[in-house]
C-alpha cells in the first residue's frame, strides 16, 4: 500500500512540476500575450527611442552579468526588467503578461534542474550535505529518467537560483523584440559589419515568433468556432484549449513552410545578396538618451567586476561564503 502511495505521488509531483509552468503560459498569459510580448508595437518612451546598437549591448551586458555574478543579482536584474515593462505601450497589461512569463520559467527553470542535479555537484554549492533535507524520495526506476533518487531542499534552492540567470536575458531579450523595428535591426546589423544573410536569418526569425502565435491564435479560434467544447461544462471547454492547441501545431507549420516559401521567392525577385551590401535612406542616429544608455551599460559592467572582486561571482550559486 505505502509502495503504491509513494509511486502515485512521485508521478503527481513530476506532472505538477512539469504541466503548472506550461499550464501558467496557456491560462494566465495566453497565444494572444504571448503574440504581444514578442512582437514590435509602436511607442514614445525611453526604451523605443534607444539605439539599436546599445539595446543590444545592454542585452548582452545584462546575460553575462547574470551568467558571471550571484544569483540575487540575477534576481534583482530580474525585477528591475520586469518593472521596466511598465514603460511600454500598453505598460500595465504587458507588464502582467511579462510577470506570469517570468513566473513560468523560474518555475519550469527550477523543476528542470532540481530533480536532476547530482548530489557531486549540490555538494559544491552547499558543502554540508549532513544538513541536506530530504523532501522527497522517488522510485529506484525514476533513475532512468535522469532523476536522482533524493529530492531535496537545497536541489529546489540550487535550481532557484540558477533560474534567477535566465529570467533577466529572456525579459532583456523580449524587451528588445518588443521595442525595436526590423528595419532598425536590418541597419544596426548593417552598421556593425555583420554579413546580410546572417542579418537576414535574424530578422526573418524575430518576424516570425509573434506570427507563430497569430496563427496558432487563428486555428484555435477556428476549431472553437466549428463546435469543439460545445455543450460541454464551460471549464471542460476551456480545458479542451490545450488539445486545440495541439491540433493547432501541424496547420500553423503548414502555414509558416508555406510563408517561407513566399518569403524565399520574394527575396530572390528583389535581388537579395545582388550586392554585398545595402543603402538605406535612414541613418541610425546617437542621442542624448543613448548616453544614459551608455551610463547603465558601465554600471552593469563595474557592478559584475566588484560582484567578482568582491566573491559574489561564482558560476555555481551558492549559500554562505
Amino acid at each position: 500500500m505505502n509502495n503504491l502511495v509513494e509511486q502515485i505521488v512521485s508521478w503527481v509531483i513530476v506532472l505538477y512540476g512539469s504541466a503548472v509552468p506550461a499550464l501558467f503560459v496557456i491560462f494566465l498569459i495566453g497565444i494572444t500575450g504571448l503574440r504581444e510580448i514578442t512582437r514590435y508595437e509602436t511607442g514614445n518612451t525611453f526604451l523605443y527611442k534607444l539605439n539599436p546598437v546599445i539595446k543590444l549591448v545592454l542585452t548582452i551586458v545584462v546575460m553575462t552579468v547574470a551568467a558571471t555574478t550571484i544569483w540575487w543579482i540575477g534576481a534583482i536584474l530580474t525585477l528591475i526588467l520586469l518593472l521596466s515593462y511598465l514603460t511600454l505601450n500598453e505598460g500595465v497589461r504587458k507588464f502582467g503578461y511579462a510577470f506570469f512569463l517570468t513566473l513560468s520559467t523560474i518555475l519550469g527553470g527550477t523543476w528542470s534542474i532540481a530533480p536532476y542535479t547530482p548530489l557531486s555537484i549540490l555538494q559544491l554549492a552547499f558543502p554540508n550535505v549532513k544538513q541536506f533535507t530530504v523532501i522527497w524520495k522517488f522510485p529506484s526506476y525514476f533513475q532512468v529518467m535522469g532523476y536522482e533518487q533524493q529530492l531535496t531542499l537545497e536541489a529546489l534552492i540550487y535550481g532557484l537560483q540558477t533560474a534567477f540567470r535566465v529570467a533577466p536575458v529572456l525579459l532583456s531579450a523580449l524587451l528588445f523584440i518588443t521595442t525595436t523595428t526590423g528595419s532598425d535591426i536590418f541597419r544596426m546589423f548593417t552598421k556593425i559589419k555583420i554579413p546580410i544573410a546572417i542579418t537576414f536569418s535574424v530578422l526573418v526569425g524575430i518576424r516570425m515568433i509573434p506570427r507563430i502565435f497569430e496563427l496558432l491564435d487563428t486555428s484555435v479560434k477556428m476549431q472553437y468556432i466549428r463546435g469543439l467544447g460545445y455543450g460541454k461544462p464551460k471549464i471542460i471547454s476551456s480545458l479542451l484549449i490545450v488539445y486545440a492547441i495541439f491540433e493547432a501545431i501541424i496547420p500553423t507549420m503548414v502555414y509558416l513552410f508555406r510563408g517561407a516559401k513566399n518569403l524565399a521567392i520574394s527575396a530572390d525577385t528583389r535581388g537579395f545578396r545582388a550586392y554585398p551590401s545595402r543603402t538605406s535612406l535612414v541613418e541610425l542616429k546617437f542621442t542624448k538618451l543613448d548616453y544614459y544608455g551608455l551610463v547603465i551599460i558601465v554600471v552593469l559592467i563595474v557592478l559584475a567586476i566588484v560582484a567578482n572582486l568582491l566573491g559574489f561571482g561564482r558560476t555555481i550559486p551558492y549559500v554562505g561564503a
